[in-house]
Parts: C-alpha cells; structure tokens; sequence
C-alpha cells in the first residue's frame, strides 16, 4: 500500500460496554489480546468489556486498560490484515496504545502500568472537588485567557486541558475555577462551555501526584526506541527515541493534550490517511473539525474493519 497511513488511538470517554466482543468473537488474534490483558491484570477484563456492568467499565483504574485492550487488538487485526500504520498518535491514554503498537513498551507491561495510572489519576483528586468542561466555538488563545483569570481571581487551579479542535477545547482544574473560567469563556464570545461527566480532573496541576506515581512506575519498564514516529501529546512533536517517549507519558499527565498539534505533525510528516484504531468515532470527528480535507476511517467492530480495509486497498 502506498498510503502513509496514521493510526489515532481513543482515549477516556470512548468506552462502551460490548466492545471488543466481536473482534474477539471474529479474529483468533483479538482474543488472545484480551487472553493477555486478562493474565496481566489478575481478572478478566475482557468479561467486563464484553458483559460490563458499565458502571465498573466507567472506574477509571478499568477504562484505562480496557480502551487500551481494544485498541490493540483492533491494531493487531489489522496488521493480520496487512495494515500498518506508518506514524501513530493517542488521546490522552491512546498515547500509551500508539507506543505499544510502535513496539516502546510491551502490552502487558502497558496494561499494567495504565490500570495504576487511572487509580493514580482517581486518588489525586477527591470526588467532586475538581472538573472539567468542554469550551466551544472560542480560540484557543482565548480560553487560556479566561483559564488564567479565573485561577487569579479563585486562587485556584484551572488549565487548557485539551486543544482537540479549532471548535473544542476542553478546561480542567479545581470545581469552582472551572466553573468561573466556564463563565468567562462565554463571555469572551463561546458558543457553550459544557461540564464534563468525569471522575476526575484529568490533564492539569491538581494531577501532580498522578504523574509522580507513573514516573515511578514507567522507572520499573524497558522501553524500546520506537519502530514508528509517536506524536507527544503534551508538545505536539513526533518522538523517536525511547527516553523521549517516556518523558512525554509522564509529563502529559499534568500536561495539555495538544490534539491539534499531534494531528498536524502527522500531517507534516506526510499521512494520507488516518485510522481511528479502537473504540468510538470521537477522532474521527476532531480530525474533521482541524482539517477536513484529511481522510478518516475507524476499525472497532468487523464492519468497520471491513469498511476500512476496502477504502484503503481502493486508496493503494
């Protein structure tokens, strides 16, 4: 195939419960991912993918290692297919998944180290303390702005968290800051400033004892000098080395997830397709919103493989 083709890994809010299943159910080598998942962690995740209860799929310490399990056996299909990706980027968590596709870390080792990671992410902030909120229809620019004013008049933390889209940009920090930057965001001209229904304020400084606990426990894993250039989600730059990679996990915890960014290096470094390799669509829908001339495709289920797979051979 003659596509550079990009691979896009979800991240939290993409889980649902039933993925997975029929990939597992089609495909010898989705089910010895999930086999895997399940032997690395003590428990079978793959019946809570599967069967839920969505409840217990929504405890951050199991999204993280179920998204991932998902996306890399959606990845792992694909490459049975002939398919793989040229360059990679993740959201959040899909970061770690791109670096286990491009061979830096092991999955199980990965698994592992996600499940502590949104246990760490759960601890740091008591329930109901911090928030997050999607600002809509704004430059960038401007919700920093109106982050930074709110933590000068509150006296407290609140940050860009996500720069998904020209459209979108997610907040995060302490409740009542969130909820003040929210305001003047809308103030400033936002179309909406929407609450986000999460455990946890992901992505900002309230996160600092999240990110100690994954630099103490990525100090305890080999990495591998990746076999394909990886994104960073907190610069936006491709990484190529193994100690860059694990710099950019540990720092994007309490770091921006420049989403924007990330998809325009791969741009750059010439993807002509992107595949959404998980869970959900949400991806796909940012990448239209950043440039809708790129070309987007997702592999979650076996229609979508199939559809993916025949765009991309038309494509070759």
């Amino acid at each position: 195939m003659t596509n550079k083709i990009a691979f896009l890994f979800p991240g939290q809010g993409s889980q649902a419960v039933g993925m997975g299943r029929e990939l597992a159910e089609r495909f010898p080598v989705a089910a010895e991912t999930f086999a895997e998942a399940d032997a690395a962690l003590g428990f079978s995740l793959s019946k809570l993918c599967f069967e839920g209860p969505e409840a217990d799929l929504r405890l951050t310490e199991n999204t993280q290692p179920a998204i991932m399990t998902v996306s890399v056996a959606a990845a792992r299909v694909l490459a049975g297919n002939g398919v793989q990706p040229a360059l990679a980027a993740g959201h959040s968590l899909g970061e770690w998944s791109a670096h286990v596709v491009a061979g830096t870390l092991s999955f199980a080792d990965a698994v592992r180290a996600v499940k502590a990671r949104g246990a760490a992410m759960q601890k740091a902030v008591p329930a109901g303390q911090g928030a997050m909120a999607a600002v809509l229809a704004l430059d960038a620019a401007r919700v920093v702005e109106a982050c930074e004013e709110a933590a000068r008049e509150t006296g407290l933390v609140v940050q860009a968290a996500n720069l998904n889209s020209p459209n979108q940009t997610v907040i995060s920090g302490a409740a009542a800051a969130v909820e003040k930057a929210s305001a003047l965001c809308k103030a400033k001209g936002a179309r909406r400033a929407v609450p986000l229904p999460v455990s946890a304020p992901f992505h900002c400084a309230l996160m600092q004892p999240a990110q100690e606990e994954v630099a103490r426990v990525l100090a305890g894993i080999a990495l591998e000098r990746p076999r394909i250039p990886v994104a960073a989600n907190v610069s936006g730059a491709l990484v190529a080395a193994a100690g860059d990679a694990r710099d950019a996990l540990i720092r994007q915890v309490t770091g921006a997830v420049r989403w924007v960014d990330c998809v325009q290096a791969l741009k750059a470094a010439g993807a002509s397709a992107f595949v959404e390799v998980g869970p959900g669509k949400v991806l796909c829908g940012l990448l239209k919103q950043i440039d809708g001339e790129l070309k987007s495709l997702n592999v979650e289920d076996a229609a979508s493989l199939e559809k993916t797979l025949a765009e991309l051979k038309s494509a070759a």
